[in-house]
């Protein structure tokens, strides 16, 4: 998922997570491997935001899932897994 500023900025609120610029090198690479997403770097690794499937529309949330572990003490490498979803849920956006 791709997330706008607003977004960006609610999420990295509500966890560790830094996004990765989208015009940072790595990003052509990153969305090749894992898809069009808003990518974010955090103490565990590599992660994205997904829709969750909250039945309240009012509300947009989404759910922190992991696509990479760093492999390294100085985190200067990550080692990429499959997709695992974390509990970790993020409130997006609320309409009013």
């Amino acid at each position: 998922m791709k997330l706008n500023t607003m977004q960006i900025e609610r999420a990295s609120r509500q966890f560790d997570g830094q996004a990765i610029p989208d015009d940072h090198p790595l990003i052509p690479t990153l969305s090749r491997l894992f898809g069009d997403h808003t990518f974010f770097l955090d103490g565990n690794g590599l992660s994205v935001v997904e829709p969750t499937d909250i039945a309240d529309v009012s509300t947009r949330s989404g759910t922190v899932v992991s696509l990479a572990d760093w492999s390294d003490a100085g985190m200067t490498s990550l080692a990429p897994h499959a997709p695992e979803p974390t509990e970790i849920v993020v409130k997006l956006a609320t309409e009013h």
